[in-house]
């Protein structure tokens, strides 16, 4: 059973990518969710928002599934989570599966949450050879909830894959807001 990796409190993923190593891909993908309430589906999960939110209308497992048109490098998957708000809606235990289509998922981590309060990590890296795992789909099953809840609540996901080096030669990094306005070639 794998621990989260919370972020400390009011951190966010984006940090991440303000350093230049990850990027968020999840814009690349097909969402589509096992059931949602009218209003709290894909578009909610994916705003940008903390304040909205899907939630799922149906029996457990509650899925989100995510899936690429080609093999996909991920390195990791960040969940915003926030107890004090959705209390029993709140996911408790969470599965993460990888595969090439529905009919061939493996999970790949699963983790228990403790009341969690802000951006959860959930790395993906294949733990023999510590490198990020290529695929054609993720799955994200919630099969818990705090205090038995039915439904769930999951407010935010992003999806991480490594930035690659240049194969012209070694760069800095482009960190800066000002800088990163010019780090690519059109």
């Amino acid at each position: 059973m794998a621990t989260p990796s919370k972020t400390p409190p009011g951190a966010d993923p984006k940090q991440l990518e303000r350093t230049g190593t990850v990027r968020e891909i999840g814009s690349q993908a097909v969402w589509s969710l096992s059931s949602c309430k009218p209003g709290f589906g894909v578009d909610q999960l994916r705003d940008d928002n903390l304040e909205t939110y899907w939630q799922s209308d149906g029996s457990q497992p509650h899925l989100v599934n995510i899936q690429f048109r080609r093999r996909t490098t991920v390195k990791m998957l960040c969940i915003y989570a926030d107890y004090k708000s959705d209390e029993s809606y709140t996911p408790s235990k969470i599965s993460v599966r990888v595969g090439n289509n529905f009919h061939n998922l493996q999970e790949v981590r699963q983790l228990e949450m403790v009341e969690p309060s802000g951006w959860i990590h959930i790395s993906l890296m294949n733990q023999r050879t510590n490198e990020p795992i290529s695929t054609f789909m993720i799955q994200i099953a919630v099969l818990a909830n705090h205090q038995n809840g039915r439904d769930t609540h999951m407010r935010q996901i992003k999806v991480y894959t490594p930035v690659e080096e240049s194969s012209i030669g070694k760069f800095p990094r482009c960190t800066t807001v000002d800088f990163m306005m010019y780090r690519t070639i059109r």
